[in-house]
């Protein structure tokens, strides 16, 4: 360790006092002061609690979450806001600190909070008040230049996500209206509903297919539930899933639609209904970017229920007009151009995603490195140090 610098509990750095509830009728769109929840700016107020800057730390829900905030405020009572000594500590150095403690890990619960005992504890190295100044403004510059580039890898990755969905509806705006349309239900071998009740799960066995497992176009496999052999038969008593089908979500998101892939046995988890399009008059990825086109996405969440989530019914799914429908060879030829298209903006997409990890991972680095004592006055090697990040 660094002459001067000390190893303490964050309990003899700073204390965490509770936020206070703040009645509805208190919380004005146009209020001078701003109001901190547990995720950060919450609303705003003409009422102020604290008249100092510092940190609120979500306390519930949140839970852990870090933000800095503005002079006079108002901390909700799902959070913590800092009190620290002024003459000993630099508040933006104690910000920086609590940022690479990854305080979310503390929470506990089923709605996740977090005790302060357990943020006293923490063990933390603090250089005298001259050298936090100094890291402070390394850090300013590094990480200003850090999250600069993070934000241009975030916008490129909005953008080219835009770009597909731009032309996906191009290619099927004139699908939604006119005089000569058909029905889902006759444009199907069937249309099957889940079992309306929670699968078994267990370690391994078959996946079971629920809405966050349902993409856009492509079933999402990670942390899916698994089912046993006899749930499984179970729940493909009205229809066995087969390659080429489509599992549509009903709901949480709603208008969701995935392939059922080769070589992949599923079954139908809550919310979610199959799809098995007639072969000689629908394509089964030509209705998937159908339906994931902008307008037929707004029409088939028209017709949802529920105040605040939306829930398609089996009855208007049956009943879902379709437009203009193109012939078989034309139906190939448009998936042929978006399979193409697709495949070359998750290229870009994968390229500006790890762009956005690696820059994640270099200004946690710096920040290591800087409550380490290893932080030196160079820059611009930190900056472009690990894993030939560009900014």
């Amino acid at each position: 360790m660094k002459k001067g610098w000390e190893i303490k509990k964050l309990g003899e750095v700073l204390k965490l006092e509770y936020g206070k509830p703040l009645p509805e009728e208190k919380r004005i769109i146009c209020g001078h002061f701003p109001v901190y929840g547990a995720n950060g700016l919450k609303g705003r107020s003409n009422d102020f609690y604290l008249d100092k800057k510092t940190i609120v730390i979500g306390r519930k829900g949140s839970a852990g979450e870090v933000n800095l905030t503005e002079e006079k405020f108002w901390p909700l009572d799902v959070t913590y806001f800092v009190l620290f000594d002024e003459k000993k500590y630099n508040l933006q150095f104690l910000f920086y600190l609590l940022s690479l403690l990854d305080l979310p890990k503390l929470a506990k619960g089923v709605k996740p909070g977090i005790n302060r005992n357990a943020v006293y504890d923490l063990e933390v190295s603090v250089p005298p008040l001259p050298e936090q100044h100094r890291i402070v403004s390394i850090l300013d510059q590094c990480l200003y230049a850090i999250d600069k580039a993070k934000a241009n890898a975030k916008q490129n990755l909005k953008n080219t996500r835009e770009l597909f969905e731009s032309y996906l509806q191009g290619v099927f705006e004139k699908k939604v209206h006119g005089d000569k349309f058909d029905i889902l239900d006759d444009l199907c071998e069937l249309i099957v509903d889940c079992e309306h009740k929670t699968a078994l799960t267990q370690e391994t066995g078959y996946p079971s297919i629920r809405t966050p497992n349902i993409g856009k176009g492509e079933l999402i496999l990670e942390n899916v539930n698994r089912v046993s052999y006899e749930t499984y038969v179970k729940w493909t008593k009205r229809a066995i899933p087969q390659s080429g089908d489509l599992i549509l979500a009903r709901e949480a998101p709603a208008g969701n639609i995935a392939v059922i892939p080769e070589n992949l046995d599923v079954c139908l988890g809550q919310r979610t209904v199959l799809l098995r399009p007639k072969k000689d008059r629908l394509i089964s990825k030509y209705l998937v970017y159908l339906i994931l086109s902008k307008d037929v996405q707004e029409i088939l969440l028209d017709h949802s229920t529920g105040a605040t989530v939306q829930h398609v019914n089996m009855k208007d799914i049956r009943a879902f007009k379709i437009y203009n429908l193109s012939d078989i060879s034309e139906q190939q030829s448009i998936v042929r151009q978006l399979d193409a298209l697709r495949a070359e903006t998750q290229k870009l997409e994968a390229v500006y995603q790890k762009k956005i990890t690696d820059l994640e991972e270099l200004r946690k680095s710096i920040l290591q490195k800087a409550f380490a004592g290893e932080l030196n006055k160079g820059i611009n090697p930190l900056v472009k140090m690990e894993k030939g990040v560009e900014i």
